[in-house]
């Protein structure tokens, strides 16, 4: 075994020893409700601790600086693990099969939303905690947390950060140090949630569901402790403060730290992503409300209003929150919602879909294409926010999209091969591959109804919409195994 190797398990084990820390707010809450979890969760917490020490023991006196290909090799290993250490609360909890369970597992940590579920209300509120919990975690990602940490165990982390941020400019750093980025990004992720957590409880929700809900607002994950989701509220507060922060945890953590370090709302409108994203908001509530009142769905401007911008927010951030089921919703409307899901939230923040940077910088090469075309010997540079876009950037934007459009469709015919109708094939591969958790068709509400084979494709399309594909797929390149 090469020193790269043990380095890599003993990275591994570690990031295994701190996920089972997770165990410990649910045992918590087991025993604050004694809703008779808390012997169980004991015993995952003890399982998966012992699990990451066998991992670590043998190789803790390792340090080896990583190259970049074992930062995509550890993300990888490390979310399939996370994956499987995961299924235990919902496998022996919930009595859930393996596959529905490893289905929820990686729904939570991926932050995708989708369920097999029923019947939450009537669950234990300290499994329902755990689950909620795993999309936080899974927001910001595991794996930023522990680069905040790796300079104690002699390891650079750059080559993790890089496999595991969203969005396409991953070379930019919020500060000078990676160690400092980790730590300022999730001070910044804690702040987001307690300030949720604080206005949910002010608008009406008990402490308990004030803090699930925070958990899954801020990471744009979408589950919820009610069949219902925040319907179950029915209340105006509630939803404004989940708007906002659904909004918030759309927008690129180094914005938002940027505002912070100057105290300025500015620095939201300065930045060309952020702007172009909060008027694609702006426009399809205007297009989605003006829709439902005039095809008589919802008489009611103000009612139309307030419905087209909760679930506008909702899908773009790839929330996954609902009030009303928008499957039902005339005319396109729930093709354009399922579409601009797609486009999701921006780089560097917890929403998914292929991030709007990505979508501008698309659009910016079609029109310089026209441009070529009209004056072929000309140069045209293409610029975001008065700077210029290197090439290998715009490149790699091509390569993404054009990835993401064939693998797309593979998981799509794979799905289709398992049963499901092209409709719902097609919505349950977007809301899986974008993070985004309801669907159309079959998988509205819940993918419970769907085959395990089909089940296992959306696994699948879930963990590399997570991971953004090429953390995955190079992998599978004969080159990566290679010295």
């Amino acid at each position: 075994m090469g020193r790269r190797s043990k380095t890599v398990i003993q990275i591994t084990g570690f990031l295994c020893m701190a996920f089972s820390l997770t165990m410990l707010a649910p045992l918590l809450v087991s025993l604050w409700y004694n809703d008779g979890e808390a012997g169980r969760l004991l015993t995952d917490f003890a399982v998966m601790l012992l699990c990451g020490f066998l991992l670590w023991l043998p190789f803790r006196h390792r340090r080896y600086q990583l190259r970049r290909r074992d930062g995509f090799f550890i993300v990888v290993i490390f979310w399939v693990l996370l994956s499987l250490l995961g299924v235990a609360p919902f496998y022996f909890g919930m009595n859930l099969s393996f596959i529905d369970a490893l289905f929820e597992s990686v729904s939570g940590l991926t932050t995708t939303g989708a369920t097999v579920i029923s019947g939450l209300d009537d669950r234990p509120p300290s499994l329902l905690f755990y689950r909620q919990e795993l999309q936080w975690f899974g927001g910001m990602g595991l794996i930023v947390l522990a680069v905040a940490v790796m300079p104690m165990l002699g390891i650079g982390g750059m080559s993790v950060y890089r496999a595991e941020a969203p969005g396409p400019m991953k070379e930019e750093k919020m500060t000078p140090r990676l160690a400092s980025t980790a730590r300022s990004l999730w001070a910044l992720y804690l702040g987001l949630t307690l300030a949720c957590a604080l206005a949910y409880w002010y608008a009406g929700m008990s402490p308990f569901d004030a803090i699930s809900h925070s958990l899954a607002t801020v990471s744009t994950g979408g589950f919820s402790t009610h069949d219902a989701s925040l319907a179950w509220f029915n209340s105006v507060a509630v939803e404004g403060v989940a708007v906002v922060f659904m909004l918030m945890g759309g927008i690129n953590f180094s914005v938002h730290f940027l505002a912070l370090r100057h105290f300025s709302l500015r620095d939201y409108f300065r930045d060309p992503e952020v702007r172009v994203f909060l008027l694609l908001v702006l426009g399809l509530i205007a297009i989605t409300s003006l829709s439902l009142r005039l095809s008589g769905q919802m008489p009611d401007l103000f009612v139309a209003t307030r419905e087209a911008g909760f679930e506008v927010v909702s899908v773009i951030t790839s929330t996954g929150f609902g009030l009303d089921d928008f499957s039902v919703w005339p005319i396109f409307l729930p093709a354009l919602l399922i579409f601009s899901s797609f486009i999701g939230g921006c780089g560097g923040s917890t929403a998914g879909g292929m991030k709007v940077m990505r979508v501008i910088l698309l659009a910016k090469l079609g029109f310089r294409e026209l441009k070529l075309l009209i004056h072929a010997r000309g140069i045209f540079p293409i610029k975001i926010g008065g700077r210029q876009v290197r090439e290998e950037t715009l490149q790699a934007v091509w390569g993404f999209f054009a990835v993401y459009v064939l693998t797309f469709v593979g998981l799509m015919l794979l799905i289709m091969m398992c049963g499901l109708d092209q409709l719902s094939a097609f919505s349950a591969i977007a809301t899986c591959m974008n993070n985004l958790g309801p669907g159309l068709g079959e998988v509205a509400q819940t993918f419970a109804h769907i085959s395990s084979e089909a089940k296992l494709v959306a696994i699948v399309a879930m963990l590399m919409g997570r991971l953004e594909i090429f953390t995955v797929l190079v992998l599978l390149h004969p080159a990566f195994w290679r010295s």
